[in-house]
């Protein structure tokens, strides 16, 4: 794609590397056969390739946003779909990222949307406070008839049945490995999920430590910045992801670390990108250093001795969340570890498209996210499984809203095959809980 962006403007490196990312665009369409929004709205501009055209025209022009653009950019799901697809290796998500932030500093939206990211911005990194909403969300659902605005209606959706108490595995501190150590490495505990499903942390803490593992949770280390930083909102995302690098070089240049492990994928993909997001700042370095060792716990686990067992008839359907099929290329290690820990694995049909959480995206935009939920839902349940598998504590959440198959992280199917408690969703009330054999 040809650009005439100024000797000026390529001063800014934003721009620069927008610049970079536009020309290699080749208008080829390819990313229009696997764009979730393009294929359920069919309007080119709700493409990648139409919001690429939107977004350099805005930033070439240096025009003020208008309300045309940032809808559609609005409604890009930062699925990175695209990216897979694209033969040219056009790099989507720093130009989408650019482009939010620039409609961020140079946009001002209706006051009910300025409100509503404000709350989500306030609330969701912080546990303690998202606990608190998730309380109220409980307590004002059965009046949701009353709310006017769908994404309102949404918020109270989001509440699952019952809050989890509090874990003190989170809290700043080492766990010491059974054995002999064969790895020292950095748990990042995350923000929403330590609100939602504390289980998660908790089985991957007793998985890693079984298998060799000093896992430490780093003093000061926080929310990764992924849902600000998917706002536009640079300064507050580009703070907590600060607060991590410097928790997790203190633990580098002290005992060290083999690997900053990370069990929610949406938050795995930030993280790898610590080194781009902090290129021009006095952290560049520490930033890169991070991103060089930070892994999802799947690509730890194929390092580490994983016992194989006999292949029971218990079947999972695996959902690969985008995160990390398309935002961390990874797509065969969760698989093949469920199949060595012995349990049957099926994918859906069109595996590559989005569930429609992406992040604030079910809250910020419930009719799209609402149809894409239900396309993933009646893939999902057209294999039969007795267990849905996940990688990402947003797509647990809204496939499971929808659906009475428990639906479990992966990592807590291999701590229970390995040796580690069933997974409390196999004893939810509601739930269909198929009659499981003990795997171990």
């Amino acid at each position: 794609m040809q650009t005439t962006f100024t000797e000026d403007q390529l001063k800014d490196p934003g721009i620069l590397r927008a610049n970079e990312i536009l020309r290699a665009c080749v208008h080829c369409g390819f990313c229009t056969a696997t764009c979730p929004t393009y294929q359920v709205l069919g309007d080119e501009l709700d493409s990648p390739r139409g919001r690429i055209y939107q977004i350099k025209d805005m930033l070439e022009n240096e025009r003020v946003p208008d309300e045309k653009t940032v809808l559609h950019v609005d409604r890009c799901l930062s699925c990175l779909a695209c990216m897979t697809t694209c033969p040219s290796g056009v790099h989507y998500m720093h130009l989408v990222d650019h482009a939010r932030e620039y409609i961020e500093q140079n946009y001002k939206r209706p006051f009910s949307d300025r409100a509503l990211r404000w709350v989500l911005a306030q609330i969701l990194p912080y546990p303690t406070r998202f606990r608190l909403a998730l309380l109220g969300a409980k307590l004002g659902r059965p009046f949701k008839f009353l709310m006017p605005d769908a994404r309102l209606r949404a918020m109270l959706d989001m509440a699952p049945k019952s809050i989890p108490p509090v874990s003190r595995n989170d809290d700043p501190q080492s766990f010491a490995s059974e054995g002999a150590r064969k790895k020292r490495v950095a748990l990042m505990t995350g923000c929403a999920q330590k609100a939602l499903n504390t289980d998660i942390n908790d089985a991957t803490i007793r998985l890693l430590t079984r298998l060799g593992c000093e896992v430490v949770v780093a003093e000061g280390a926080g929310c990764c910045g992924a849902l600000t930083h998917h706002m536009g909102k640079a300064s507050e995302s580009h703070a907590t992801a600060a607060k991590n690098i410097r928790a997790w070089c203190g633990e580098m240049d002290g005992d060290g670390l083999d690997a900053i492990v990370i069990n929610t994928s949406g938050c795995g993909t930030t993280v790898k990108d610590y080194g781009h997001m902090f290129r021009n700042d006095a952290l560049a370095a520490d930033a890169a250093r991070v991103s060089d060792i930070a892994m999802d716990v799947s690509e730890l686990l194929m390092q580490l001795d994983v016992p194989e067992a006999v292949s029971k008839d218990t079947v999972v359907a695996y959902h690969a969340a985008c995160s990390l099929q398309h935002g961390q290329q990874i797509k065969t290690y969760p698989k093949e570890l469920l199949k060595q820990v012995g349990f049957r694995v099926v994918e859906p049909a069109d595996s590559h498209l989005c569930c429609g959480s992406a992040g604030t995206y079910n809250l910020m935009q419930p009719e799209i996210s609402g149809q894409l939920k239900e396309r993933k839902l009646r893939t999902i349940e057209a294999k039969s499984p007795d267990i849905i598998a996940a990688g990402n504590i947003g797509c647990m959440m809204q496939i499971g809203s929808g659906t009475d198959i428990p639906i479990v992280h992966t990592v807590e199917l291999i701590d229970w095959a390995t040796g580690g408690p069933q997974p409390r969703a196999l004893t939810e009330e509601g739930k269909r809980v198929p009659d499981i054999p003990i795997l171990r």
